[in-house]
């Protein structure tokens, strides 16, 4: 599998904050009812989705739309202000589970699945450079989430965002 990390490999740039993992996992914040058929019509089978169903630009009901495109849906909703390590467990079990599959990950923003790939790179399960350059290219983790991926540094700063903090 190639580990791929280049955002000039975009499939779909209009789909917010889109990044390509590697040739099977992309990542993105939220997608659109019309940007869900485009995903699945890249061949993906799986959708996984960290960002909880009441955040301000979640689709009413993903769930029955990603069904509908006869994609599978997986859904671990993860509290933003508090991400855990049951989270972190369920989410590389997923990723495990599906080895081999084409699959999209995605939250709001890309912050929580870009912070949970960078922490899953630090495992040793993809190149750490390219994960941090992921996350980097969308956000720089502060507080709880500095915490979250192990940046002592940062633990009493704020989150920082690309084109707004840095």
């Amino acid at each position: 599998m190639t580990f791929l990390g280049d955002t000039s490999a975009m499939d779909l740039p209009d789909v917010l904050n889109w990044r390509r993992w590697n040739d099977l996992i992309s990542l993105s914040g939220q997608p659109s009812e019309t940007q869900l058929q485009q995903i699945a019509d890249l061949g993906v089978s799986h959708i996984v989705n960290l960002g909880p169903h009441d955040n301000k630009g979640a689709l009413e009901d993903e769930a029955a739309s990603v069904a509908a495109l006869g994609v599978e849906y997986v859904y671990i909703p993860v509290d933003f202000e508090n991400p855990t390590e049951a989270d972190y467990v369920s989410f590389c079990t997923t990723i495990e589970r599906l080895k081999g599959k084409t699959i999209h990950v995605h939250c709001i923003y890309n912050a929580r699945v870009s912070a949970f790939f960078y922490r899953y790179a630090q495992s040793g399960s993809g190149s750490e450079a390219i994960a941090f350059s992921l996350m980097d290219g969308i956000w720089r983790p502060g507080g709880v989430w500095a915490a979250f991926i192990g940046n002592q540094q940062d633990h009493d700063k704020p989150n920082r965002y690309a084109g707004y903090d840095y």
